[in-house]
């Protein structure tokens, strides 16, 4: 009897610690939970009205680029950064401007298998050196999950979702890049770090 208390009391203990986790995690990744009702808001007018800026966000108001997508989905990349371990993170902004919720086309993960296992992501999108002439595809980890945003499957009308991708950093010469991301228009951005 007591066998079977002590197995009960400890799956409620580890559901109650799931659950907290749960929470504490939507909780900090949340940021945005009411902002449904805001359409009209731009990138630039959020970062002034004193909402918490993300780490994601870029000092200047005006995005580096601005990439449009199918069915008036927007991305606006506020941030191209090359960190010292190596690798470039490219920040952005993906934006709904249609009247409708739209789900985000596949072909935004990317066409590798290894990716497509690993769900839905931003996969796909590649950094493009015209000088070296190389192309930089997104790193994944020791699993082979790719480093950007992941998850995201739809975008609300007039919602604004962050997003970002890592890449294998060119090299430090190089500072003007094509930034593509499949369905979407390229765009030349500049990488600042």
């Amino acid at each position: 009897m007591s066998i079977r208390f002590t197995t009960k009391a400890r799956r409620r203990m580890v559901a109650l610690t799931v659950a907290a986790g749960l929470a504490v995690g939507v909780a900090g990744c949340g940021g945005g939970g009411g902002e449904d009702k805001k359409p009209d808001s731009s990138a630039s007018a959020s970062k002034e009205s004193g909402s918490n800026p993300s780490a994601q966000e870029g000092q200047s108001s005006e995005p580096l680029a601005e990439l449009k997508g199918p069915n008036g989905l927007l991305l606006q990349v506020t941030l191209a950064k090359r960190d010292s371990g190596g690798f470039v993170t490219v920040s952005g902004d993906l934006k709904n401007d249609s009247g409708k919720t739209l789900t985000l086309p596949a072909q935004l993960s990317g066409n590798e298998t290894e990716i497509i296992r690993n769900g839905r992501s931003f996969g796909g999108a590649t950094l493009v050196d015209s000088k070296g002439k190389k192309r930089y595809y997104v790193l994944r980890d020791t699993d082979g999950r790719p480093l950007t945003t992941t998850g995201v499957t739809t975008v609300k009308s007039g919602e604004t979702v962050p997003v970002f991708m890592q890449f294998p950093a060119p090299p430090a010469d190089t500072t003007e890049v094509t930034f593509q991301l499949p369905m979407f228009a390229p765009a030349d951005i500049t990488i600042s770090g």
